[in-house]
């Protein structure tokens, strides 16, 4: 089977794994306090272009946004996040289960939310103290939905929130896709002016595991060791992250997963409209949605594993396909030819 099921199938970046192997045999200290673990925190502020800030690094997106949200917010306290959002849909209530409502805004298909629709949300419940007060805007880029947001919009959201006193977090899983895309407007350096926190994937982009958490509101970060200790995301082997991290920050490594991840899927995207189908929604990131109907997407799944997304109607689908660091040029090639000739 060739998988584009998802961008985490395979292991590592082969960097990644040379490094892993060749400290394999070094004692070190534990709980992200070695030297490794300074070392990626160090690349990553030097890579972000922001010294004063908190970096903790963390294993996966769930738990990183179940941490985030559940440290930042008080008990009554809710975060807003459109209704495709990661926090929203796949994370089996994570948020929910801290006590932390999840506020959804409808997005009509394009996974993103805009300052009308949030400030619509927060004016709504501001004053009725029998609600729940709107603490935080959640947003990710890409979107769930491959789509992005543009430097205005992202700095429209952040001048609201800012206004009104809500937090801006963005979860970055594919933040790697998103800045190596044609459509974005938005550098790395950037992030830290606009969000008082956000993190950088690892395990979607290239590493065995791994999210870099960075907050640059100073006061969020208070304790914030101590809620990770308590809900169990302390890694006692913490320099695993470190020497990834410190591998993946090497030169342009991060930007260049993203390219190789998009290139893969832009020819993906231009083999199925030349072949006659339509797309679910206009992506360009390593993210892809294609309409095509049922009989075919059986035929297809005999050889390809994809993500069955929605039902369009009783003789179509849609389904995602989603490449990555390591996806092959000769499979892209090979799914082209045979969704013409199936």
């Amino acid at each position: 089977m060739i998988s584009f099921k998802n961008d985490y199938s395979e292991g590592a970046l082969p960097v990644i794994m040379e490094a892993l192997l060749k400290t394999n045999l070094e004692q070190t200290v534990g709980y992200g306090e070695d030297e490794y673990t300074v070392k990626g925190i160090e690349a990553i502020k030097k890579a972000i272009d922001f010294e004063d800030c908190y970096v903790r690094l963390l294993v996966g997106g769930t738990q990183t946004n179940l941490l985030t949200i559940s440290h930042f917010l008080r008990p009554y306290e809710a975060v807003i996040a459109a209704d495709t959002g990661h926090i929203s849909v796949h994370e089996a209530g994570a948020i929910e289960a801290t006590g932390h409502k999840v506020l959804e805004l409808k997005t009509d298909g394009q996974g993103k939310i805009d300052v009308e629709m949030i400030r619509k949300t927060y004016e709504l419940h501001k004053d009725d103290f029998h609600m729940v007060k709107p603490k935080m805007v959640y947003i990710s880029n890409p979107t769930e939905l491959g789509t992005l947001y543009t430097k205005k919009e992202l700095v429209e959201i952040s001048n609201y929130c800012k206004e009104v006193g809500m937090y801006l977090y963005l979860d970055g899983a594919r933040l790697a896709s998103a800045l190596a895309s044609e459509k974005n407007d938005i550098v790395l350096s950037e992030y830290p002016k606009y969000c008082d926190a956000f993190y950088i994937g690892g395990t979607k982009c290239g590493l065995l595991f791994g999210e870099a958490l960075v907050i640059t509101n100073k006061k969020l970060s208070e304790g914030f060791f101590c809620s990770t200790k308590q809900k169990g995301a302390t890694l006692a082997k913490g320099r695993l992250l470190g020497i990834q991290f410190a591998e993946l920050f090497q030169g342009d490594r991060y930007y260049q997963v993203g390219k190789h991840a998009n290139e893969m899927a832009s020819m993906l995207k231009k083999g199925v409209l030349e072949a006659g189908y339509k797309l679910k929604a206009d992506s360009y990131t390593n993210q892809q949605f294609f309409i095509f109907p049922n009989e075919k997407i059986e035929k297809l799944g005999q050889k390809y594993r994809y993500e069955f997304w929605e039902k369009i109607d009783d003789k179509s689908s849609a389904i995602r396909f989603v490449t990555s660091w390591a996806t092959r040029e000769e499979d892209v090639k090979e799914f082209i030819e045979d969704l013409k000739t199936l």
